[in-house]
């Protein structure tokens, strides 16, 4: 069943990049969409790649001619997902995963209620501290302003969670990367072997693991 869409969105920091990789090399059929953004490229990352980096400029003009299924400014500069993916993963046979902020996929569900909603959070702002501050030194980017208001931007996401369909915690990256399988499957129809493990992702079954993440938040 080709045409579902998946929204995946997390703090920043959550390792939802390489969750993502991992899901998408284990499972056929997956069409990504590659996003737009103003920011400048970091560390390797190429142009089509990672990112279509273009500039402020261009990517309002962009806006303005209705080009993006949705937009948000995030940390000051635009991202946004253009309405063409959508046509080239259907045109292809495939299903499209979206990558996208928490401002994004509000407006994506809000468009299209038949999309499939995945959070993915870290276990705690102590983990995500951790490897905000390990990928802000693998960037040369050292600066506490950025990291404590991501910080701050990831406790007000995790607000918005209950209006996904799905979450999961990314502490074990094998089992997150199991979890995101079975979800993706399981909305195919497949139902032997994952049914269970994607219902027990439900953000109205509210797992232990779940609720235990969600608490050390709140602290």
């Amino acid at each position: 069943m080709a045409g579902i869409l998946f929204i995946i969105s997390a703090p920043s920091g959550s390792g939802k990049s390489t969750l993502v990789s991992q899901v998408r090399s284990l499972v056929e059929g997956l069409d990504f969409s590659i996003s737009y953004t103003t920011r400048a490229p970091r560390g390797s990352e190429e142009d089509g790649r990672e990112y279509h980096f273009t500039t402020r400029s261009e990517f309002e003009r962009m806006i303005a001619a209705g080009d993006f299924l949705e937009w948000a400014e995030v940390f000051g500069n635009y991202y946004g997902t253009a309405i063409s993916a959508l046509s080239h993963a259907k045109d292809v046979g495939k299903d499209l995963l979206l990558d996208i902020d928490v401002q994004g996929a509000v407006q994506v569900m809000k468009k299209l209620p038949e999309a499939v909603s995945i959070f993915i959070l870290p276990p705690s702002p102590e983990i995500l501290e951790m490897r905000l501050r390990n990928r802000s030194e693998a960037e040369h980017v050292t600066s506490e302003t950025v990291i404590q208001s991501r910080l701050a931007e990831a406790r007000h996401e995790l607000k918005q969670m209950r209006d996904y369909k799905y979450a999961l915690v990314n502490d074990v990256l094998d089992q997150a990367v199991s979890e995101l399988r079975a979800i993706v499957l399981c909305e195919r129809g497949v139902r032997d072997g994952v049914q269970a493990v994607a219902s027990s992702c439900r953000t109205d079954a509210a797992s232990p693991k779940l609720k235990a993440a969600l608490s050390t938040f709140e602290r």
